[in-house]
């Protein structure tokens, strides 16, 4: 699969079947988050892959309102950091950025060997912290959920995620995201996305 492919495959689903999490897996993935960019090469993403059973029962009690869905996962990703291991530029603290750069690369190459890696916000982090023994002066900034997708829908998915598991949801206008050479007056950049 090329990066064009594995963009255009690349879903958040929530329908798993179960899937052999080996350490040749986690590293592979592993490997391809640390090939992305960074400020100066400071690389400031930090992981931990979770594949124990008892572990990820662990931090799925963690999770907010409607992501029980995670407890099919067959391993969850814990990404963190701190503006401290990247460039801060006045107030730019690019370790956000290179953090998340080097996820997509991580979640492209799931896709690409054919898994799901849905990343999630909806957690509770000062409880997942401790569980996997992240310091406390890094931010936890999201899980990323693994498993290999089934059509099979997950019985306890609503209503608006079984819609999203048969269809990808919209995307945004190429003209609202992105302008050549200058952000026209009065172009909605400002706007959130209605829901």
């Amino acid at each position: 699969m090329d990066v064009k492919n594995a963009i255009e495959a690349r879903r958040a689903y929530r329908s798993f079947d179960p899937v052999a999490i080996t350490d040749d897996l986690i590293w592979d993935l592993a490997r391809a988050a640390s090939l992305s960019a960074s400020c100066f090469n400071n690389q400031p993403w930090r992981y931990v892959f979770v594949r124990d059973s008892d572990v990820l029962a662990k931090v799925c009690t963690a999770m907010t309102k409607g992501n029980q869905w995670t407890e099919r996962a067959s391993m969850i990703i814990a990404v963190f950091s701190r503006p401290e291991l990247d460039c801060v530029i006045k107030d730019r603290e690019y370790n956000w950025f290179d953090t998340g750069m080097a996820t997509a690369l991580l979640i492209l190459r799931a896709t690409e060997l054919g898994l799901v890696a849905h990343p999630i916000a909806g957690f509770r982090p000062d409880e997942v912290k401790p569980m996997l023994g992240i310091p406390e002066n890094m931010r936890l900034l999201t899980l990323v959920i693994v498993g290999k997708h089934t059509t099979v829908p997950n019985p306890i998915l609503s209503d608006k995620q079984l819609h999203d598991e048969s269809e990808r949801p919209p995307r945004l206008l190429l003209e609202r995201i992105a302008f050549i050479d200058r952000v026209p007056d009065g172009a909605p950049v400002g706007e959130p996305i209605p829901h």
